[in-house]
């Protein structure tokens, strides 16, 4: 019998046991998010209603949305958990404690999907936040760094010492906050596509045991046993060649003494193209978030005539900082980049977020061209 897509619902602590359910009589597990408006729910239903799975799909995931409508990924069984002892020997739990592994992000994002499935195989026992003080039982943690940063301002993990953070950048500030805490932190770099690609201890990213790296044209290649089959319905950025993926990220591989480690430099279909320079956003980002009174930042295209679009930047102030001023602004960022890459046009204020807590720069971008965002003042 062909195996179903089987959409699931319900309460984070409530999904592990859905999850098996849908698993055990051989269909196809969805996470779904409550939270999803009406029509997302229904594009949802209707793309997995008459779906027809390949051979061999075993587990469906979302991918973070963060630059526009979540997509389906469908993969085998096999691809996640033969990197499960991988992952287990990173988590380093204590051989005397019970393994329990706070998962702070919804169930619908593929990271905890992830250590869903882990657990089902004999992982960590997962713990979800707002029920019952469980995150207090944590060994571990798996989820995004703001996510990280939250729980520690809050003081809910005390028992936690390793944290696995992946889904957006980590702030080394983070990390240190962490670390001074005794929480030793691994960030990881990967996509729903693709699974665990390379991880980061504080010394620089180096693939994950089993993943092999290549470069092509700027262009970062995977060939990995842990890569997804495909999408449900419309494809994404995933593409092959042979035993190769790339989901479209442009990397650098710098050669040390004794190993290579990775250096990412965003995504190719996310490019500004100004005048006859190229901007990579993320590149830009990471040197505004090193302004203190900057919290986070999405750099995106703003079209004008002429040129194609004009950088704009989109700031999230730091708690307590005082008033930013594109004056201020302009001072800092002309001895930190060049002058293509400075941002012409600012705005401020909370950044919008997926479901798992990372900038949804779609949405910002429809903010910042509808006007529905303030611009910094002069």
């Amino acid at each position: 019998m062909t195996p179903r897509i089987v959409v699931v619902y319900g309460a984070a602590h409530e999904v592990v046991d859905h999850v098996r359910a849908v698993r055990a009589a051989g269909d196809i597990p969805l996470v779904g998010d409550g939270r999803w408006p009406a029509a997302q729910r229904e594009a949802v239903h209707d793309l997995v209603r008459d779906a027809r799975p390949p051979l061999g799909a075993a587990w469906a995931s979302l991918t973070s949305g963060s630059s526009g409508t979540p997509r389906v990924v469908l993969r085998t069984a096999a691809s996640w958990e033969q990197s499960f002892p991988a992952v287990s020997a990173l988590l380093d739990h204590p051989a005397a404690a019970e393994r329990v592994v706070a998962l702070p992000a919804p169930p619908s994002s593929s990271l905890t999907l992830f250590s869903v499935a882990h657990a089902l195989s004999g992982g960590p026992r997962p713990v979800f936040p707002g029920h019952d003080g469980s995150l207090a039982e944590a060994t571990s943690f798996h989820g995004t760094p703001q996510a990280l940063r939250a729980l520690l301002d809050s003081g809910k993990l005390p028992r936690v010492q390793t944290a696995l953070v992946g889904g957006s950048r980590l702030d080394e500030g983070v990390r240190a906050h962490a670390e001074s805490r005794g929480i030793r932190v691994i960030a990881y770099y990967g996509a729903a596509e693709l699974s665990f690609v390379a991880v980061d201890d504080g010394t620089g990213l180096r693939p994950f045991p089993g993943v092999d790296l290549d470069v092509r044209h700027g262009e970062l290649w995977v060939r990995s046993p842990f890569a997804a089959l495909g999408y449900l319905g419309d494809g994404g950025p995933l593409r092959t060649d042979g035993a190769w993926a790339t989901v479209g990220d442009l990397a650098e591989l710098e050669t040390g003494t004794d190993t290579r480690t990775l250096r990412l430099r965003g995504r190719a279909d996310g490019a500004i193209i100004t005048a006859s320079a190229t901007v990579i956003p993320e590149e830009v980002e990471a040197e505004l978030r090193q302004i203190p009174a900057i919290a986070d930042a999405v750099v995106f295209g703003y079209p004008a005539a002429g040129v194609g679009a004009l950088v704009a930047a989109m700031l999230e102030p730091a708690p307590g900082s005082p008033k930013i001023t594109t004056g201020s602004l302009r001072s800092i960022v002309s001895a930190r980049l060049g002058p293509a890459h400075r941002p012409r046009i600012w705005f401020t204020g909370e950044l919008p977020r997926t479901a798992s807590g990372k900038p949804a720069r779609a949405e910002v971008v429809r903010r910042a061209l509808a006007g529905e965002v303030s611009r910094v003042a002069g």
